[in-house]
């Protein structure tokens, strides 16, 4: 979050793409957390980016959005033997593809509603589906990025 609000804030790379990677935050949350525990923490992220932002109460409503739909998605996402116990959803441990959907569809579903919540008119909404489309993949790219660093210095230790 503090990489958040003191680089990312300021990066912007051209009008549509905006980088949110703190939802990063809430994706690695460990699968044996409490329903509540996780709304929480979203709530408590998308509240801390809201105060610096400017932004009253967007982030909070979209983080809590994610780590609500979170559980569904980790449901369907499920081997057919659960999650082993102590794994984390990472890269590293569950594998580009899988790591790809759970992601991708969390990352959308948050841009989707922060950014329609934002303009909060129908008059721009093919402008704000492209803002949330490029935002999406940019976002997305970013999450692999620093999943694949952490995962490398995983490997080196």
């Amino acid at each position: 979050m503090l990489l958040q609000v003191l680089v990312f804030q300021n990066v912007r790379l051209g009008p549509f793409i905006i980088l949110y990677p703190y939802v990063l935050f809430i994706l690695l949350l460990p699968f044996e957390l409490p329903k509540l525990f996780v709304l929480g923490i979203s709530f408590v992220t998308g509240l801390v980016i809201d105060i610096f932002y400017d932004t009253p109460g967007l982030h909070a409503a979209s983080t809590t959005l994610i780590g609500y739909f979170r559980f569904y998605f980790l449901k369907i996402l499920a081997p057919r033997d659960g999650y082993e116990s102590g794994l984390e959803p990472t890269y590293d441990s569950m594998g580009a593809y899988w790591f790809f959907t759970y992601s991708s569809i969390l990352i959308l579903i948050h841009h989707l509603f922060l950014f329609y919540l934002e303009t909060f008119r129908f008059s721009e909404f093919f402008t704000t589906l492209l803002r949330v489309i490029l935002s999406t993949l940019g976002t997305l790219v970013f999450v692999f990025i620093i999943q694949f660093l952490l995962a490398k210095n995983n490997k080196r230790t």
